[in-house]
């Protein structure tokens, strides 16, 4: 496995230009509205928003939402939003429509439940591709250290190769342990949800159907693979805080609370 680079720094130099979107929606199936949920007196989205914009490597920051209620939050703090139509069936699709006339060489996908991104693991995943012409699509991983992780299927997993290549993903345990041992080097990966892609790449994906795998799953970067095309993924050692339920909300509050800004 490469080695994990460094958690202080991530030196980025590249002709290309980069723009972080952010698909919110309003509508969740187990936290609705969660892009507008306070926390620490501001939207979650806000504290998304910013936090790209803190990454060295991106040019640009914008949300693309279907709802007029993120919109004006957005607005509301400053930041730059795009409506997009509320049909789309994943945050892939919502992105195409959003970068289909920027001119931007690299888009990241950033999720906007991710209120503790840290801005370096946006860099990593751009600099995977500045560094290798020929990859058109990275992503981020971190070690699943406990066996509850494992288990979960709110947390995604990833299988990769030796050289960090994605082999799938999944909601199910990958791979199976007969016997987790958690003072034993396991090769067990968390999914973080963050996407670098190629825009011209990512404009082709949007126009795949949706694959029987991603369906499956409901995970969206399962296109790519059932497609042929592979996924570099970049090793972080710093487990995110993602929102996905009241009790993640609740989790994040606690940490703001506790001085996280």
């Amino acid at each position: 496995m490469h080695p994990v680079p460094p958690q202080g720094t991530a030196a980025f130099s590249s002709p290309a230009s980069a723009i972080v979107v952010i698909p919110a929606r309003y509508q969740s199936s187990r936290l609705p509205g969660k892009p507008l949920a306070d926390i620490a007196g501001r939207p979650m989205i806000e504290h998304v928003y910013r936090r790209a914009q803190a990454a060295e490597s991106v040019g640009s920051v914008l949300v693309a939402t279907d709802d007029t209620r993120i919109q004006e939050a957005v607005t509301k703090f400053g930041g730059k939003v795009v409506l997009t139509a509320g049909d789309h069936q994943s945050g892939t699709d919502r992105l195409a429509e959003a970068v289909c006339d920027l001119k931007f060489d690299l888009v990241v996908n950033l999720q906007a439940d991710e209120p503790l991104v840290n801005p370096m693991a946006i860099d990593l995943a751009l600099k995977a591709l500045a560094n290798n012409p020929k990859l058109l699509m990275s992503t981020i991983r971190c070690p699943i250290e406990t066996p509850a992780d494992l288990e979960n299927p709110n947390v995604v997993k990833v299988a990769v190769d030796t050289e960090g290549f994605a082999l799938y993903f999944s909601r199910s345990p990958i791979p199976y342990f007969r016997n987790f041992d958690l003072e034993t080097p396991q090769s067990a990966y968390r999914h973080v949800g963050l996407y670098a892609y190629r825009r011209k790449f990512l404009l082709h994906l949007a126009s795949l159907k949706p694959t029987q795998l991603e369906r499956t799953e409901q995970l969206e970067q399962l296109r790519a693979l059932e497609h042929g095309f592979r996924i570099q993924t970049v090793e972080i050692k710093q487990e995110p805080v993602g929102v996905d339920t009241q009790q993640d909300l609740d989790r994040v509050r606690q940490i703001f609370s506790a001085g996280a800004s």
